[in-house]
């Protein structure tokens, strides 16, 4: 499979990537991989270690808890593995495609330079 790179026309919808000054947005999506998956295999699954931040481009996924089931819906310009990355734990809830979507996403290395520091404002 080819590495595609997000775009950053894609990126700067996301409402948290917004804020990022125009050089580290265009890093931040030569860096980042885009993929297209659909309803079936979860993208993240609870407890597993977490190793990539996402970004939901298009599509819908549900997130959901093995103790309180669903808890929200991410739909384009959400995004979702900052928790697992940011403290260093495993992911805290399965993320699963509800429709065909379009994803792009970074390592730790390229979310811990890029995009952790955007957390660190609202704190």
């Amino acid at each position: 499979m080819r590495h595609v790179p997000a775009s950053v026309t894609e990126l700067s919808r996301v409402g948290l990537l917004a804020a990022l000054p125009g050089e580290d947005l265009l890093k931040l999506a030569r860096r980042m991989r885009r993929e297209e998956t659909g309803p079936g295999k979860p993208v993240v699954a609870e407890g597993d270690d977490g190793d990539r931040f996402y970004v939901v481009l298009s599509g819908l996924l549900s997130v959901t808890q093995s103790e309180r089931g669903l808890r929200r819906i991410l739909k384009p310009g959400d995004y979702f593995g900052e928790v697992a990355l940011a403290m260093d734990m495993p992911r805290t809830a399965s993320v699963s495609p509800m429709t065909p979507v379009t994803l792009a996403s970074c390592d730790r290395e390229t979310f811990d330079e890029l995009i952790r520091p955007l957390f660190a404002d609202d704190a």
